[in-house]
């Protein structure tokens, strides 16, 4: 029987290409989008995927998409946010944007998982991976903007706490902090605006010299759900390609 994994925010970017690579794999995926700025995309018109709506700025959205799942799933991947550039949608005023970055993306993922954690708990087994960021979930990257690196460095706590607490249980815990990957947040974070000169020196000046691609980011997701990834409970894993260690070279 196949298992089943709910991925939030899985209709671009990373989710999108987790999405792809669960299907590939023979999961059940379920996976949500933000409805009222989203739609579903056709991903969700093929056989074992299925869409759901949520905003996790919400309490009540995420209380409706736990009761709608049609069963708790055995993998839970926390992925859906927004990003320095994306809050903007929510306000022009930029301590409103501050509070959305914290809200959408460190208390709504905590209210989502306190949902879910019981059902896990009485189960006794499952995976759940948060996606923060190398910028907050493993160091700081000059430049960027602090609530967004707030946001991510309490998802991050969020999974160290979460596994301490579960080490003797059957459930797994990883946290995973990509570093510059191509997605549309990126692009509309940090490359939007740049003339084709300047974004050329801002790839050159990564590590391994290019972005990181989403696909990379998600076959390290499906890793973290087999037995091999077992001994890595409890890790914050710096999915950077070095700029974890070297934050400093974007300032080069």
């Amino acid at each position: 029987m196949a298992r089943t994994v709910l991925i939030t925010g899985g209709n671009s970017g990373i989710g999108a290409a987790m999405v792809r690579k669960f299907r590939s794999e023979g999961f059940t995926v379920w996976y949500t989008y933000l409805s009222g700025i989203e739609s579903e995309s056709s991903i969700s018109s093929q056989a074992g995927t299925r869409a759901f709506p949520l905003d996790l700025g919400d309490r009540a959205s995420i209380e409706s998409l736990v009761k709608t799942l049609p069963s708790i799933p055995e993998i839970v991947i926390h992925n859906a946010g927004v990003g320095s550039a994306t809050v903007k949608r929510v306000s022009d005023l930029a301590h409103q944007q501050d509070e959305a970055l914290i809200k959408i993306n460190a208390i709504g993922t905590l209210w989502l998982n306190d949902l879910l954690l019981p059902h896990f708990k009485k189960r006794d087994f499952g995976t759940i991976i948060f996606l923060s960021s190398v910028g907050g979930g493993i160091t700081q990257v000059p430049g960027f903007r602090y609530a967004d690196g707030m946001s991510k460095a309490a998802i991050a706590f969020l999974g160290r706490i979460l596994a301490a607490d579960l080490a003797k249980s059957g459930i797994n815990v990883f946290t995973i902090c990509p570093g510059a990957t191509s997605t549309p947040m990126f692009e509309a974070s940090t490359l939007a605006g740049l003339d084709q000169s300047s974004r050329e020196e801002l790839i050159g000046a990564l590590p391994k010299g290019r972005m990181i691609e989403a696909e990379e980011i998600a076959a390290l997701a499906h890793f973290l759900t087999t037995d091999a990834a077992k001994p890595l409970h409890g890790a914050v894993l710096d999915a950077s390609m070095g700029l974890g260690v070297n934050p400093g070279l974007l300032q080069k």
